[in-house]
């Protein structure tokens, strides 16, 4: 009797115990999916539905702080991590080190956008990442080479990124030439939704960090540039805040 009461004891505590939390906890997880209740003016018109789409946004530069607005237009996304690189701080203690990730995000369909984030995990870092590049997705303004038939499918004209040493330029191509490019550009040219392109680059491209940067900022300059089919007169309208200001007005309920 002596001898098995310990055991017992021991037995029932441990297991019972760690099951009951291990199941209890998943259940709460599984709890954590909310319906999206927005913070800020532009999500709100965009949860009501006076907002169409991402162009919109555009139009009027209206800064996006959520990322689930990003979710609602482009739904089709698809994201690439592109480098995980550890990054140590020295502390008296000694080194700190951290995990950097890269992420590159689009719907191979004229949107892309690039997020990095450093964190103690690599998972926390990497859904940091994606979040961070959902923020900062752009249009991406695709032309032809030569006769405009079809589908839009190389860049509108040479563009130009850099960042650090690293520069990239992208070239138009004609159909069926393809994605002339290092695989670093090559991945974010494709979930930009360019097709044919020539490229060429300078500097340390090794430093991959860099070198997704500049090949982003070259994507960003294809609508800085200004090109005559564009001369066209702007109908100006009301900014989507100033149109729906009686629909802001009104108090949210939480």
């Amino acid at each position: 009797m002596a001898d098995t009461a310990p055991a017992d004891r021991r037995g029932g505590f441990g297991r019972g115990r760690g099951r009951g939390g291990r199941g209890r906890g998943r259940g709460r997880r599984g709890d954590e999916k909310t319906e999206w209740v927005p913070v800020t003016k532009l999500g709100r018109l965009v949860k009501a539905g006076k907002i169409k789409n991402m162009e919109e946004i555009y139009t009027f530069s209206l800064p996006v702080k959520e990322y689930q607005i990003v979710d609602y237009f482009l739904p089709s996304l698809k994201d690439e991590v592109m480098k995980i690189m550890p990054v140590q701080k020295q502390t008296r203690a000694g080194q700190r080190t951290r995990f950097k990730a890269f992420v590159v995000i689009g719907d191979s369909d004229g949107h892309v956008g690039l997020g990095v984030k450093c964190s103690k995990e690599v998972a926390t870092a990497i859904r940091g990442a994606i979040i961070l590049a959902k923020l900062s997705i752009i249009p991406v303004r695709r032309g032809y080479w030569g006769t405009a038939l079809g589908e839009p499918h190389t860049v509108p004209c040479k563009v130009t990124g850099k960042c650090g040493s690293a520069m990239c330029r992208l070239i138009p191509a004609p159909k069926g030439t393809g994605l002339v490019a290092a695989p670093t550009p090559k991945k974010v040219l494709q979930l930009a939704g360019v097709t044919d392109c020539y490229t060429t680059s300078r500097g340390s491209t090794r430093t991959l960090g860099n070198f997704v940067k500049a090949t982003f900022a070259a994507i960003g300059n294809t609508y800085g540039f200004l090109t005559p089919d564009l001369w066209t007169e702007t109908e100006f309208t009301k900014a989507p805040f100033q149109e729906h200001t009686d629909f802001l007005a009104v108090k949210q309920r939480k």
